[in-house]
């Protein structure tokens, strides 16, 4: 009796110890605890779907979530920069400057960083940071088309014409059909009163894309010597892209003054009275 006293008492122990577990187990809540690699892999995630965003131009949304990226994973310089991107296209430039600073101080061998910033700099109008933020960018990734064809425009804006051309031709080199290059080297000939090489360049621009600033860049070249042709190719240009009419649209693709004035003077022809008159109303139909 004894012994059958004794054993039914361990068993109740027993059932009541295994009962206990399973009633704390209910009542306490089981905790994950993620690693430092799944946090950058959840941070580097939520980054590429901010970039998306911004992609699509979805600019407020993207911004939010590259703020969380970096919140989550604040080493990564990828995240820094993707920040940076979304602080640009909500016009946050000083926030990015900020970001892209973070991004090098964790890497300073990464030569988007300092295109990005030489992007920022020109938006705030400072060249001369802009320069030396591209120079630094070129030095890491010599072979960067874009990144010297932007220095080129710099040289532009300073009206160092002979400057620019000689990054224009780096540029062409590195890609020889970047007619956006071969473009600017058509302005930069026209203010240096080099005509014909601008019709060349110009005409070569067109062969590539026929886009409509190097149609009205050309119109305005040939202006005196073939009016019917310039006023063809001004038709053409207009209807390309209405913007074009318009001085201060043309100064920010960095048309020089001389350039500027002979256009002036092709749009005034009778003959594009009604084109400029619609390439107004188109502009004020979309702003």
């Amino acid at each position: 009796m004894k012994k059958l006293l004794i054993k039914t008492i361990w068993t109740s122990l027993i059932c009541f110890y295994f009962f206990q577990i399973k009633i704390v187990q209910a009542i306490v809540p089981y905790y994950y605890f993620p690693t430092i690699k799944n946090l950058q892999k959840q941070g580097l995630y939520i980054g590429k779907n901010a970039y998306q965003l911004l992609y699509f131009g979805q600019y407020e949304d993207s911004l939010n979530l590259a703020k969380l990226a970096v919140k989550i994973n604040a080493k990564d310089e990828k995240l820094w920069l993707i920040l940076a991107e979304t602080q640009i296209a909500n016009k946050e430039y000083r926030n990015a400057l900020n970001s892209l600073n973070k991004a090098e101080q964790i890497n300073s061998n990464i030569s988007e960083i300092y295109f990005v910033k030489g992007q920022v700099y020109l938006k705030i109008s400072r060249l001369t940071k802009a320069k030396n933020a591209l120079e630094k960018g070129i030095k890491i990734e010599p072979n960067n088309h874009k990144a010297i064809f932007q220095l080129g425009n710099i040289l532009l804006m300073e009206k160092n014409y002979l400057g620019a051309i000689k990054l224009f031709d780096k540029s062409i080199k590195i890609k020889p059909d970047f007619w956006q290059a071969i473009n600017n080297k058509g302005l930069a000939y026209f203010e240096r009163n080099k005509i014909n090489l601008s019709i060349k360049l110009f005409e070569s621009a067109i062969s590539i894309e026929e886009n409509a600033e190097p149609l009205l860049g050309l119109a305005s070249c040939i202006n005196i010597n073939d009016t019917k042709l310039a006023i063809q190719l001004a038709k053409k240009a207009l209807a390309k892209n209405p913007n074009y009419v318009n001085y201060d649209y043309r100064k920010e693709q960095l048309w020089g003054e001389k350039l500027q004035a002979s256009t002036e003077i092709l749009l005034q022809n009778e003959q594009l009275k009604k084109d400029v008159r619609l390439a107004k109303s188109k502009i004020r139909e979309s702003s």
